[in-house]
């Protein structure tokens, strides 16, 4: 399953020095706009202490952690959607991304340029965001001038539902009320998939602080970008992305000193990682095996049958039985012969919802 982020932001505010890190590639990161003119794309290793544990007991191979693709896109600026800066060319970049990370400036360093003169978090998410609601906008304009009168001649039910469906979209982007706020049906939702609006992708603010500011209570910018994304039931996550790129150089030893140095538990960019999985909504289920032990990512409230086609269509489509144990159950009883002699394996059906934590064999006949 290919998951994808797009980190946006302003020019000059951390998107690719946090790039880097999340990446450990040194792509491009200098102290002037559009330093970044093409999306640069990393793919993370999502970081598992049950893969680590399991690796540990089945000694395979290989082990495959899950991932997740990061695209950082040219610094939007005021206009963008009219084709100010670099115009639309990364505006369509986001709308291939699962998730918005974008990314707001919350120190001061006079040595840095911020495009507008001055640092204020506020004003640079309603800069960007109001970029987003405009693309959107005029996706929606587009749409309806072409369908409107189709509709209402036609009286097609597919065509009306469109419709009924683009104009509560754009009545709500012009009250300045982006489109993952409102509740849409199923059927509206469907309608509306193809158009991958930029205002309907789940939003994480990342506040990028200075290093003097780790460990400290959160400076009034911090504070002001919690408060507005409270507003918007969106989560925030405070890093400073100049010492995840020095935290990204190290081996894992150091890594850890370095975090207890600065009075951290985990890093800023396993917060992210997280928070990211828990905004869309996924889980992990695990194969193993002498040969390979490997995590694969799935939505929560997929089935079993779902689930197997997500390592390969031939298992969806012949899929008999899911055998199933719980890691948290393997752990605790220490093997897999063990968790069966405690009649705590399971053999599951099509229908049977995945769990995070599972530790699945497919059965499958084609």
């Amino acid at each position: 399953m290919s998951l994808k982020a797009g980190i946006v932001g302003l020019p000059n505010v951390g998107k690719s020095t946090l790039f880097n890190a999340i990446t450990n590639q040194h792509i491009l990161a200098e102290n002037y706009p559009f330093a970044t003119i093409d999306p640069n794309v990393g793919v993370v290793n999502v970081k598992d202490e049950r893969l680590d544990q399991l690796a540990s007991m089945y000694q395979p191979e290989r082990v495959i952690p899950t991932s997740y693709e990061f695209t950082d896109i040219a610094g939007l600026v005021k206009g963008a959607s009219k084709g100010e800066g670099l115009g639309n060319k990364f505006l369509a970049n986001i709308r291939e991304t699962d998730a918005i990370v974008e990314v707001v400036r919350c120190f001061e360093k006079g040595n840095i340029i911020h495009v507008d003169g001055s640092v204020d978090p506020i004003r640079d998410i309603e800069t960007i965001n109001l970029e987003l609601a405009v693309s959107d906008l005029e996706v929606i304009q587009n749409r309806l001038d072409r369908i409107s009168k189709k509709a209402r001649t036609t009286k097609d039910k597919n065509d009306l539902l469109e419709l009924e469906a683009l104009e509560k979209a754009r009545d709500s982007l012009e009250k300045n009320i982006p489109l993952r706020l409102l509740e849409f049906s199923e059927e509206e939702q469907k309608a509306l998939k193809s158009y991958q609006f930029l205002t309907m992708k789940p939003m994480i603010y990342l506040a990028n602080i200075a290093e003097d500011d780790l460990g400290k209570e959160e400076n009034s910018y911090v504070k002001a970008v919690k408060e507005y994304a409270k507003k918007e039931n969106s989560s925030v996550i405070v890093l400073c992305a100049k010492v995840e790129e020095e935290l990204s150089e190290l081996d894992e030893e150091d890594k850890k000193e370095m975090l207890e140095a600065l009075g951290l538990s985990c890093s800023g960019l396993d917060s992210l990682v997280k928070a990211t999985y828990d905004l869309l909504g996924l889980a992990t289920y695990f194969t193993v095996g002498k040969d390979e032990v490997r995590a694969w990512t799935f939505h929560k409230g997929m089935n079993a049958k779902k689930c197997a086609g997500i390592i390969h269509t031939d298992f969806e489509k012949g899929f008999i039985k899911a055998e199933v144990i719980s890691y948290q159950d393997l752990i605790e009883c220490g093997s897999e012969l063990k968790v069966k002699e405690a009649g705590k394996a399971r053999l599951e059906g099509k229908d049977y919802i995945m769990q995070d934590g599972d530790i699945c064999h497919f059965r499958f006949n084609v």
